[in-house]
């Protein structure tokens, strides 16, 4: 089996190489003000201009409008649109901006699974995050795996949220995921990467995909 490998929250250079080395399939960057993980669209370029030309980058919004978008994409080149929101106009911004859109999803039992896609190419499967939260995602929650057991993705998808190197093989080998994705998971104080977790995090994904 093999499994696809995003490091998310990328803001600094040390952080980036380690990822490219250690062969991670997605880097992600975040442009969402209130994360420690935020940076601007021009840190963005700046970070990805030594970055090796055939690793993809997503960029994570939360209920952007369409010229955030478009202001984002005049300064750095994205591969995907990872978007959280209510209402994730996925079609449109795909439209507009001819680009694979991501909708994430929270979820924290069998009900909060999706059954439909809502026109996403790719749907992220994390935590539910907590009440009274400020910020979307898993907030470096995990949620009981098991939970995925039977379910039939409408979608292609990832399994996010609260992964960190000890864990990542335990949650492939439950949930058959196909692609991972972690932040927090890697780093040594909040929206600090530490270049060897990250590739800690990869050699332990690609050894229970078995390479």
């Amino acid at each position: 089996m093999s499994v696809r490998i995003k490091i998310c929250g990328i803001n600094d250079p040390a952080a980036l190489a380690a990822a490219a080395e250690a062969g991670a399939d997605w880097i992600g960057f975040v442009f969402f003000p209130p994360s420690p993980r935020s940076i601007t669209p021009a840190q963005a370029a700046a970070l990805a201009a030594p970055a090796p030309p055939g690793l993809p980058r997503a960029g994570l919004f939360v209920d952007p409008t369409d010229d955030a978008v478009a202001a984002t994409l005049a300064a750095v080149r994205l591969d995907a649109l990872q978007v959280y929101g209510h209402d994730v106009p996925a079609a449109r911004l795909r439209a507009r901006f001819g680009l694979p859109v991501w909708r994430a999803v929270g979820v924290a039992s069998r009900s909060d699974l999706p059954t439909e896609a809502h026109e996403a190419d790719m749907l992220v499967i994390e935590a539910k995050p907590p009440e009274g939260a400020t910020r979307p995602g898993g907030n470096a929650a995990s949620f009981d795996w098991s939970i995925l057991a039977g379910w039939r993705p409408p979608a292609p998808w990832v399994l996010a949220g609260g992964l960190t190197p000890d864990n990542v093989a335990a949650a492939i080998a439950a949930t058959g995921a196909p692609m991972v994705d972690v932040s927090s998971g890697v780093e040594r104080q909040p929206g600090r990467k530490d270049p060897a977790l990250i590739r800690a995090f990869v050699a332990n994904a690609r050894g229970a995909a078995g390479g």
